[in-house]
């Protein structure tokens, strides 16, 4: 029964000593890999997010995981996420493999029934995001956005007018 709420200091010392390192490197490591590893997360970036939370509570509370093992599975991690954010800047295939593409949900104030089953958005969600906008109806919308981090964007009309705002959004 003891062995449930405490099982001895040395393990409470080596949680409290590993945990303060880990978190330590985990910080310099995010902070050596740029912003870009912490920016608003599509899910590439969520996956890695969630690897590197995992990884650090095993460092945390396993004792069969060394500081230094934890240390270089958290720099692989952020070195991965790195590498592939650098290809993906510069090869259009990787950037599609890893983010996606934004899927156009609505135009003209017309809602595109194949891309909101493509992209299983309700109606609902679209009218929210264009009332969140400040609009009133969704015939006030040039155009609402899935964009690859899954938040909704929307086009005002008269917005961008002779910009092409919507090149690279997919359609139905």
């Amino acid at each position: 029964m003891d062995m449930i709420f405490f099982s001895s200091w040395d393990s409470l010392a080596r949680t409290l000593v590993v945990g303060v390192l880990a978190y330590a490197v985990l910080v310099l490591f995010l902070r050596i890999s740029g912003n870009r590893t912490l920016s608003k997360m599509n899910a590439f970036d969520l996956i890695v997010t969630v690897a590197l939370g995992s990884t650090l509570a095993t460092v945390l509370l396993s004792k069969d995981v060394a500081l230094a093992e934890g240390a270089l599975a958290l720099g692989l991690l952020i070195s991965l996420q790195f590498i592939i954010t650098w290809l993906s800047v510069r090869v259009s295939w990787v950037k599609r493999l890893v983010t996606g593409e934004p899927i156009l949900l609505l135009y003209d104030g017309e809602l595109l029934q194949a891309s909101l089953r493509k992209a299983r958005v309700t109606q609902n969600e679209v009218r929210s995001a264009v009332r969140s906008s400040g609009l009133l109806r969704l015939e006030a919308a040039q155009a609402v956005v899935l964009e690859t981090d899954g938040s909704l964007s929307v086009v005002k009309r008269g917005a961008g007018k002779g910009e092409s705002s919507l090149a690279g959004v997919g359609g139905p």
